[in-house]
């Protein structure tokens, strides 16, 4: 049979129920025809007992029987309205909970209740027309909030703010649900709160840490097993047995949980909704829950990239930071090329970046002594040092000494010393080492409540690495200066001798650091009674075989001056000696001027020989300056005999003999300029002008000028002078 209908009106004037529901029978849409005031359900087609989760198997029974959930939720009262008056019903978006217990469910519909009549038109029942629109809604809002989601994600917000709204927006979603979701350690095998916005902190906290397993929960159980677990009801299910009573306490009677899984199929956390009735969920819910941990597995791992990319950032901000504190305290350590005094600075720079108290021993011989001291105030500084340390040769310095292992304890180190009243709770003993021997010990003391960490202890070994070899260059560099100031001092007067009717002076200033031998030297000697001999040279060259030049030149000197009466031939002898060294002994040559003088009747008589050296300058007792004796050749040259001519004088009290090396005359300014034989005359004739001097007042005068004239310029050649006055 054909029908015809324009209108709802002309539906409703169909005769059998056979053609409606053949009609209706393929819809989408939810069709149920009820009869009467009781609203017994005629006929139905198959989406409508798919939508109400009635069997098919149920017409011929009043609705409410069918469904006793519609009746507190005034659907049944909608029902009797529209047949009572006649007057269809229209309803949009109505929230709808379908089901009791387990299979209960909410759902939106659009609602058309119809009333039916017969033929005489009297209203008979109502015809439903539902159209369920939950998916769409729920699809419009999930997009709306996942891009929002999303964008979160993108302006990398903290996990916590990212994960607090997800739960929000999903309990949004499914009003009724409340969410949790955990996060997982990086080996998967414990689960930690992330977001819970509805659930009790009790709850929370104690779920806190839990366990991944089977049967641990639902969420363990997911996370263990990398599936989805359902609990739709949580009194019967084997899953919670050590849990329900927690569950019971929060109000909780169902759960889903959802593994949360990275891209490679690690476990990132889970995802699970509960609820406070049992529920098993539907294809649609799980579709849900598994898109929202999609969603979170995103945001997980993009916090996880981007605090192992702001570890890797800050580890390599902190290795930086070690790097140029080393390195810094390397090079400062290494400016000082004293060695007492680069311990010193080793100290003072290890306070407080790697601990609040520090010393540093050495050992000397056999004997350990303490160089250097720090510490981060004064009180605990003063303490250090005024406590004499001892060292027993069992106790923790003599062992690192012995061993060259590093050590470190929580506790005071064992050997005697002011830890309590310092608050030692820890220590780092650090061998200090260079060409494969321990020379000393770094020791670093804690105030809290243990050793340095292991960070710590690997800074302060490259720190005591590199100072090591800094300490030990500087130990070299002390020794080197040393031997070179003794060996010099052997060749030059320890001390001016006693001169009747005289003052001496002397100078002598090596070149550079001191590091070697220079070849300036002087000597005042007696040859005879109230006969005296004198000398300044320079031998070409430093160093040790300038030294032995020295040493020949000297003592050659003082041998014949005590055979020989004449200058000149003293210094032919002299020049004799050289010219027989062996050559591998050096071949310098050597300037050098050499006298005699007597005393007599309140002057001072002088015969001298100037071989190639700077001029002898005589100053008055009127300060006029003068030179004295004409130039000589030099001495030690293979060739000629050399041509030494003597020149005498006579000095009367108040007058100064200058005799200095070329260091004075060669010496530089700033600018390049040489001090030259002018200026060492005009620094002679100086402040004192006619006034008596003594010998040490002249030297000074010159000296002072000299050095004002340098400005403190490093000196390339060693300076030598020799002052004799006539008191």
């Amino acid at each position: 049979m054909t029908i015809h209908f324009t209108s709802s009106a002309d539906l409703l004037r169909v005769s059998g129920t056979g053609e409606i529901t053949a009609l209706f029978g393929r819809s989408p849409a939810a069709f149920a025809l009820l009869s009467g005031p009781r609203h017994v359900l005629e006929a139905a087609n198959p989406a409508f007992f798919d939508a109400a989760g009635v069997p098919p198997g149920g017409t011929g029974q009043p609705i409410a029987d069918l469904m006793p959930e519609l009746v507190e939720q005034g659907l049944i009262a909608v029902l009797d309205g529209v047949f009572d008056t006649g007057e269809p019903f229209v309803a949009a978006d109505s929230l709808v909970t379908l089901g009791v217990g387990l299979k209960a469910r909410q759902a939106y519909f659009d609602f058309t209740y119809e009333p039916w009549r017969d033929e005489e038109g009297q209203v008979t029942g109502v015809m439903v027309l539902a159209i369920e629109t939950t998916g769409l809604k729920n699809a419009v809002k999930r997009g709306i909030e996942h891009r929002a989601l999303l964008e979160r994600i993108a302006r990398d917000e903290p996990l916590p703010q990212v994960l607090e709204g997800m739960a929000t927006v999903i309990e949004r979603l499914c009003p009724g649900a409340l969410t949790s979701i955990l996060l997982a350690d990086p080996d998967g095998t414990h689960l930690y709160h992330g977001a819970a916005p509805s659930l009790p902190e009790f709850y929370n906290t104690a779920i806190d840490g839990i366990a991944t397993g089977e049967g641990v929960g639902a969420c363990g159980t997911a996370a263990h097993r990398r599936k989805p677990v359902v609990a739709a009801d949580i009194a019967t299910d084997p899953f919670w047995t050590d849990f329900r009573d927690l569950a019971g306490r929060a109000g909780l009677a169902a759960c889903w949980s959802t593994p949360i899984l990275a891209a490679d199929g690690a476990l990132l956390g889970t995802f699970a909704m509960y609820h406070r009735a049992p529920s098993a969920p539907r294809e649609a819910d799980l579709a849900l829950c598994a898109d929202f941990a999609r969603t979170a597995a995103l945001a997980i791992e993009r916090d996880r990239d981007q605090t192992a990319r702001r570890g890797a950032e800050a580890r390599e901000r902190a290795a930086r930071t070690d790097l140029n504190f080393v390195l810094d305290a390397s090079s400062a350590i290494a400016l000082d090329l004293d060695f007492a005094a680069s311990l010193q600075r080793l100290a003072q720079l290890s306070v407080p970046v790697l601990a609040p108290l520090c010393a540093v021993e050495v050992l000397e011989g056999a004997r350990i002594r303490r160089v250097a001291t720090a510490a981060a105030d004064a009180r605990a500084l003063d303490l250090m040092r005024s406590y004499t340390p001892v060292y027993p040769s069992h106790g923790l310095v003599a062992r690192v000494l012995r061993n060259g292992r590093p050590e470190s304890a929580a506790t005071a180190p064992d050997s005697p010393g002011p830890w309590p009243e310092l608050g030692v709770t820890g220590y780092l003993c650090v061998p200090l080492s260079a060409r494969g021997r321990t020379f000393g010990v770094l020791t670093l003391l804690t105030t809290n409540d243990g050793p340095p960490d292991e960070h710590t202890v690997a800074l302060a070994q490259e720190l005591a690495r590199r100072a090591s070899s800094s300490a030990d260059n500087a130990r070299q560099y002390t020794e080197r200066v040393h031997l070179a100031r003794d060996l010099q001092a052997g060749l030059l007067l320890a001390q001016p001798p006693t001169v009747p009717g005289l003052s001496i002076a002397t100078h002598y200033a090596p070149a550079g650091e001191g590091l070697e031998v220079g070849g300036d030297f002087y000597d005042v000697f007696a040859i005879g009674p109230d006969r005296w001999a004198f000398m300044i040279g320079d031998v070409c060259g430093r160093g040790a075989l300038a030294a032995t030049t020295t040493g020949l030149v000297r003592h050659t000197a003082r041998a014949a001056a005590r055979l020989i009466d004449d200058p000149a031939q003293v210094v032919q002898a002299v020049h004799a000696a050289l010219l027989e060294r062996p050559y591998s002994r050096g071949a310098d040559f050597v300037t050098l001027v050499f006298g005699h003088l007597y005393a007599e009747q309140g002057a001072v008589s002088l015969e001298l020989v100037r071989a190639g050296h700077v001029a002898p300058l005589i100053r008055d007792a009127d300060g006029r300056v003068r030179e004295l004796a004409p130039a000589g050749t030099l001495l030690g040259i293979t060739g000629p005999a050399p041509v030494l001519p003597t020149a005498s004088a006579t000095m009367l009290p108040g007058e100064s003999l200058l005799l200095v090396t070329d260091g004075f005359t060669e010496a530089r300014s700033a600018t390049g300029e040489f001090f030259g034989e002018e200026r060492l005359a005009r620094a002679l004739a100086g402040e004192h002008g006619a006034r008596p001097a003594d010998a040490q007042a002249v030297l000074d005068d010159v000296v002072d000028t000299l050095d004002k004239f340098t400005r403190g310029n490093d000196s390339a050649d060693d300076r030598a002078a020799l002052v004799l006055t006539v008191r």
